[in-house]
């Protein structure tokens, strides 16, 4: 693929995206405004590919020209790209203001393609300058890892540029599947219950978490729902959990769980902090 992105946000998520894109040979932007940041996920990304080449996964020469390929920045100015890529907080007026600053920069023809997993694609378009070049382009974690990539089309999304974002999405080795736009999209909204469920009975039961996740692996899943809960982070996954819930009107089934909101306000997000349901 000739075309270079641009992914905003070095945090986890936007430093597997950056990784996988510039394994795939596309050349990538990945930009953050704390330069600290910028430089934990270069040598994350370093760290990554030579796990990788340890593992005869890729070569050497695959390792260093994945590198060469990733230009890492601070300043928007220099987020100019073909497609941009934001994986960056939660919040709809923060994704559609980088949104419309970047438009600035970029030619018109550059797609804006939001990693969102839980906000409206439709919603944060009706905030930017361009809506029909707005796209939902959700991985999942680790984005290096995972196959999957839900490609949502937003109500004024032209065909043009969700086709852009589906080919880059398999220009990249994913697996892209279309969605239209909707709460949880179609992953989120069907792993809920898998989340909640196994919530209650902690709850309702005081199951261990342990005997929980030993018992879904056991039957074929390769996590269990607090060890998948913990990796994702707690912030994340409760926010979704909250978004759906609001989002289709408030059903009990999908109430998000008190034992999961007390994680977050004391700040056990999983293994980016170093304890969730587990210590790490």
């Amino acid at each position: 693929m000739d075309s270079t992105i641009c992914v905003c946000g070095a945090g986890t998520m936007g430093s597997g995206i950056a990784q996988t894109a510039a394994l795939a040979g596309i050349h990538t932007i990945l930009y953050d405004a704390f330069p600290e940041i910028i430089e934990k996920s270069r040598v994350t990304i370093e760290k990554s590919l030579s796990v990788m080449e340890t593992k005869g996964k890729i070569s050497n020469e695959q390792k260093q020209d994945t590198l060469s390929r990733i230009r890492f920045v601070n300043d928007t100015n220099d987020c100019i790209a073909d497609v941009i890529i934001e994986a960056i907080v939660e919040k709809l007026s923060v994704k559609t203001g980088l949104f419309n600053q970047l438009a600035e920069v970029n030619h018109a023809q550059t797609v804006f393609a939001t990693n969102t997993s839980s906000l409206s694609v439709s919603e944060i378009a009706k905030g930017v300058l361009h809506p029909d070049r707005v796209v939902g382009m959700h991985f999942f974690n680790p984005a290096p890892i995972m196959k999957l990539v839900e490609v949502i089309r937003g109500e004024q999304t032209s065909e043009a540029a969700f086709n852009t974002v589906y080919e880059l999405a398999t220009a990249m080795g994913k697996t892209p599947v279309k969605c239209k736009d909707a709460p949880g999209f179609i992953v989120n909204h069907v792993a809920r219950p898998f989340y909640l469920e196994a919530l209650r009975l902690v709850e309702t039961q005081n199951v261990p978490v342990e005997v929980i996740d030993t018992l879904i692996e056991a039957s074929g899943f390769k996590m269990g729902p607090f060890k998948l809960m913990d990796l994702i982070g707690n912030d994340i996954n409760y926010a979704v959990s909250c978004s759906v819930y609001e989002q289709l009107g408030n059903p009990a089934r999908l109430e998000p769980s008190p034992i999961q909101q007390q994680k977050v306000q004391l700040g056990e997000l999983g293994k980016k902090t170093g304890k969730g349901y587990y210590s790490y």
